[in-house]
């Protein structure tokens, strides 16, 4: 290894670790699939990234209708989130939810978490979690509220600003300790879908259960993930985005970066430092430092995306 790749290892592990780490969010600019750390958010710089391209914000895990001890006011910390995108000074050109919009998808959910987030008059891409479809029935319902347009059990993808964007559904039959699972339809047409792309084309995936093995004993992870990514080596800026774990994590292989999201609901405990994953009690002064959103801007002429990670508490 040279003196040089050292220290980019180096420079990598720290902005990984800030990114765990800083509760008021990190400024990222991507540029092909290797991140860098610009400084804690601010709102000249996160509007400076997004000069000379588009932004979009992923969100993440509302769980309409949770009222249990970890946060029995989920509802209010969706619309707080709302209103941090509403009073942006410019607004996004779209939203991707990363899944978990209800707790136990029921109608009257869904039907909240529609009035609340379509308030912000952006539009938004869905992908579900595994609280949206917990059988034919919701699964059915989903699609019919979200699935038009799309292909097989929800998922789709588009393009945007040069941009090409995969909304991948890894929610159904979920495999031991439910772990997330594509399936072969999925996976046959997402080749098919990749196909024709140059490999200059940036992209960004997105599903509710992290793409990578984030913690398998508990599900944190997607169980034929590999085959996926195996389609998408051949590009030189992949971004995946991801909700479920309810915090921030990311991890860089290759030309991929991985990135987790907070939820807007309740935090879970870091992966192995619980007898199991779940809602996560914390002092309520802390909850809001442990919720956000995510924003994404991309320059056209560098190909990179900002990634910036803000808490409730900013």
């Amino acid at each position: 290894m040279s003196d040089n790749d050292h220290e980019d290892g180096l420079n990598r592990r720290h902005a990984l670790e800030c990114m765990i780490w800083a509760g008021t969010g990190v400024l990222w600019t991507i540029s092909g699939g290797v991140p860098k750390s610009l400084s804690l958010l601010d709102g000249a710089e996160a509007a400076e990234a997004a000069k000379s391209g588009f932004t979009f914000l992923q969100i993440s895990d509302s769980h309409v209708g949770f009222n249990k001890a970890a946060n029995p006011h989920a509802l209010e910390t969706l619309k707080e989130a709302i209103g941090r995108i509403n009073a942006l000074p410019a607004k996004p050109t779209f939203m991707l939810h990363t899944g978990d919009i209800t707790h136990s998808a029921k109608p009257t959910e869904f039907d909240d978490a529609s009035q609340i987030i379509g308030s912000t008059g952006v539009d938004v891409h869905y992908v579900p979690g595994e609280h949206d479809i917990t059988d034919e029935a919701t699964q059915k319902a989903y699609l019919e509220r979200y699935g038009k347009g799309t292909s097989g059990g929800g998922w789709y993808s588009f393009d945007s600003n040069g941009v090409h964007f995969i909304g991948l559904n890894n929610v159904v039959n979920l495999k031991d300790f439910g772990l997330g699972f594509l399936g072969h339809e999925q996976l046959e047409w997402l080749e098919d879908d990749l196909r024709p792309l140059s490999a200059s084309t940036p992209i960004v995936v997105f599903a509710h259960i992290p793409l990578w093995s984030v913690y398998p004993n508990w599900g944190w992870g997607t169980d034929d993930a590999a085959v996926a990514l195996g389609y998408l080596k051949r590009f030189g800026s992949v971004t995946v985005l991801n909700g479920h774990i309810h915090q921030l994590m990311q991890k860089v292989e290759g030309n991929v970066t991985f990135h987790t999201a907070r939820s807007t609901a309740f935090p879970q405990p870091a992966p192995g430092t619980a007898p199991s994953p779940g809602p996560l009690v914390v002092p309520a002064e802390k909850l809001r430092g442990l919720l956000g959103i995510t924003n994404v801007a991309f320059k056209r002429n560098e190909s990179p995306l900002a990634i910036t990670d803000t808490s409730l508490a900013d």
